[in-house]
Order: C-alpha cells, then structure tokens, then sequence
C-alpha cells in the first residue's frame, strides 16, 4: 500500500481542513496508509541556524522522504496559502549541505494532490498559488493539478464550528482520491 502523508495549512486544533482530511483518510481506508505531519515546531527558515538543520526541520524532511506522496489541505490566507505553510516548504526546499545545491530534496519529485476548505473562493487562489510554488524548478513537486477539491464552507461552519460537506462535495473528494491513487501508481 502507498503511504501518504497528510499536511494541514492550519495550525488550529478544530481545523477545518483537518477534517476535511479526515474525510479523505476515511476514503482511503483499505487502499493507502495516512499520516498526519506535525510541523507546528519548525522554527522560521532563517539561514543563521540552517546548518545543521535545527532537530525539527530534520523530522520533517525525514517524514517527508519515507512517503509515497503528499497531500495538502489548506486554508486560503488573503488569497494565498498560509505563512507556515510556506515556511515548512521553504526548509523543505533548502539544501542537505551548505551549498550543495545537486543532492536531491525530499521533496523533489513528490507526487502532490491539494484540497482546501475555506470562504466563498472555495480555496482557489491558495491552492493556484500552491501549485506555482510547488512546481518551481528548485523544488520539482510532481502536483496533479486535476482534480482538486475546493470547499466552500456552509455558514454552520462559520457561525457553529461544524463542517457540514454536501453529497456533491464528497463526490468530488471521492473522485479526487481515485485519481490520485491512480496518479501515484
């Protein structure tokens, strides 16, 4: 079975898109294994304490090599991905080794799928900006961009806390977990 690590744009507890997460993990049930990677304690790229990686960094990149592909599901931040988010895929995109720049990354190649639940853009720009970063020549992310799944959260989420998703809605979570298992072979 193929392993998939699941990465939360959201850093909170009762996240949303953590359980749309949950919801996929549920349809992959039987066909993929799923982990969830905790990044909450990755410190601010900063080239002063790259080398070596602080403790943190080193887990992730680890979680990150030892799978078969990532699945990201995020929020939409002022029409664009959240800024820890980006910072884990920053460190993810530096160098092993101070200057080494042929040594391949952990994320190089790592197949993507991406979903998001958020406003009434449905997360379009988080995950159109998502897909630009990912793709850049240095750090080579293999993203399906078709399907996607964007969720346009119901107003209960928003003034009751509870995600409510519609049956077309899971069908087109469905449909986006049989295409990337199809993707990642």
């Amino acid at each position: 079975m193929k392993k998939i690590l699941f990465i939360i744009g959201s850093l909170r507890k009762e996240s949303f898109n953590k359980k749309l997460a949950e919801e996929v993990e549920q349809m992959l049930a039987g066909r993929a294994t799923v982990e969830y990677l905790d990044y909450s304690d990755v410190p601010l790229m900063n080239q002063d304490i790259e080398f070596p990686a602080p403790e943190a960094v080193k887990r992730v990149r680890e979680k990150v090599a030892e799978v078969d592909a990532l699945w990201i599901f995020s929020p939409e931040y002022n029409y664009s991905y959240p800024g820890h988010l980006k910072n884990l895929i920053d460190w993810l995109s530096r160098p092993l080794v101070a200057g080494d720049r042929q040594t391949p990354l952990a994320i190089n190649g790592k197949k993507v799928a991406l979903s998001g639940a958020g406003g009434a853009a449905a997360t379009a720009k988080c995950r159109e900006k998502l897909t630009e970063l990912l793709t850049l020549p240095f750090i080579k992310a293999d993203v399906m961009t078709e399907p996607q799944t964007g969720i346009q959260l119901n107003m209960e989420a928003w003034t009751e806390g509870r995600m409510m998703l519609t049956e077309a809605q899971r069908e087109n979570l469905r449909l986006q977990v049989d295409a990337f298992l199809e993707y990642i072979g």
